[in-house]
């Protein structure tokens, strides 16, 4: 009875053996004609710093692309004839009251760019001197500090700009705006513009 008893756990034992060897051989013959490999390592996610369409848009993974604060750019003109001081305006900002474009509207009605992310953005400046008699000087300030400046002042020339350009890598809640800090602006009105876009986020 015990020999049988053996010789039965035997058998059982060895068709188990023999199924665990075949499912194993099948396995991997499967893997090597139709599955892919499976191989150990870290998962990196690449992401495109220059999408083709800043929209919303949703990755398998289950990561969101917002646009909300992606497309940033204002440009605005001056249509009145008149300096800061006519606007009892102490820190002599200089005013633009007409605004052409203004996507996201972070160009206050103060003529402050609030910057609304982090990122690299452009501006120019073309402020207007037209008396000869005129020097101008106008700085581009960022958080009350001066970056660029500008300046108008030849004797000759009845109308002369003070312009300039600027990349600035900016974050969140920087402002920036325009200050004229010698002269003034009498008569130089729908000439003067400021503009400003987002080139790319960081």
């Amino acid at each position: 009875m015990v020999s049988v008893t053996r010789f039965s756990k035997a058998c059982v034992d060895c068709v188990a053996l023999f199924f665990c060897l075949a499912v194993m051989c099948e396995l991997v013959s499967a893997q090597n004609d139709t599955e892919p490999i499976v191989l150990e390592g870290k998962c990196l996610v690449v992401c495109d710093s220059n999408p083709a369409d800043w929209k919303s848009s949703s990755s398998p993974l289950g990561i969101s692309v917002r646009a909300a604060n992606s497309k940033v750019a204002f440009s605005a003109v001056r249509s009145n004839n008149h300096e800061p001081s006519e606007m009892s305006n102490k820190t002599r900002i200089i005013y633009f009251d007409q605004v052409l474009v203004n996507i996201g509207n972070y160009f206050t009605l103060d003529s402050v760019f609030l910057c609304p992310r982090k990122g690299i953005y452009s501006f120019n400046f073309h402020v207007i001197k037209v008396y000869q008699s005129q020097t101008i000087q106008v700085n581009l300030m960022l958080n009350g500090k001066p970056v660029i400046s500008a300046f108008a002042g030849d004797k000759d020339v009845t109308r002369e700009a003070a312009t300039n350009g600027v990349l600035l890598h900016l974050n969140k809640e920087d402002k920036v705006y325009l200050k004229l800090e010698k002269g003034n602006l009498v008569g130089g009105w729908q000439y003067s513009t400021f503009s400003g876009f987002l080139v790319f986020p960081l």
